[in-house]
């Protein structure tokens, strides 16, 4: 049995941001792997289809994979503590930009343990730069026809992805 800590990075990521980044800059000084799990769920439209969050998620994590960082990037549907337990996962990493937010999240880390037992939930505090970050900011400037670039990864193109 391999001593490698491996942690589950869930999200919809639509789009991901420098938020959404920073989080998994912490989470791998912590963990030896992370699993950036993209959700996905088929009755929802997102702003984004889910190849292209896969996409700008693989192109986000160029630097760090360069750096060595052990990132692999999957899809899923379903309950994340399902998917938990189908990779033998015991630790999700979430992060929280505000006390409204932890709450949410807490309520969530409970009942993913409920469902999986031995399931842990570290949540990561947002840094200061990134406490207001959200994807549905960044999905509003771009609706809008603003530039959202501020917001997001360097090292992604996302006008490939952002159509005006």
């Amino acid at each position: 049995m391999s001593n490698k800590r491996t942690a589950l990075y869930p999200g919809s990521f639509d789009p991901f941001t420098k938020g959404h980044y920073d989080v998994l800059e912490q989470a791998l000084r912590l963990f030896d792997s992370v699993i950036v799990a993209v959700g996905w769920n088929m009755n929802k439209n997102g702003f984004l289809s889910h190849e292209q969050r896969m996409e700008i998620i693989d192109q986000a994590v160029a630097p760090l994979r360069d750096r060595g960082c052990d990132i692999k990037i999957i899809s899923y549907d379903g309950l994340t503590a399902d998917l938990c337990r189908n990779l033998g996962i015991e630790i999700i990493v979430r992060g929280v930009r505000t006390s409204t937010e932890f709450e949410q999240e807490m309520g969530i880390a409970q009942a993913n343990n409920k469902l999986c037992e031995g399931l842990t939930t570290v949540m990561i505090p947002s840094t200061p730069e990134h406490a207001f970050v959200s994807s549905s900011l960044v999905r509003e400037i771009v609706s809008n026809g603003g530039d959202a670039s501020v917001f997001l990864p360097e090292g992604v193109n996302f006008s490939q992805f952002f159509k005006r």
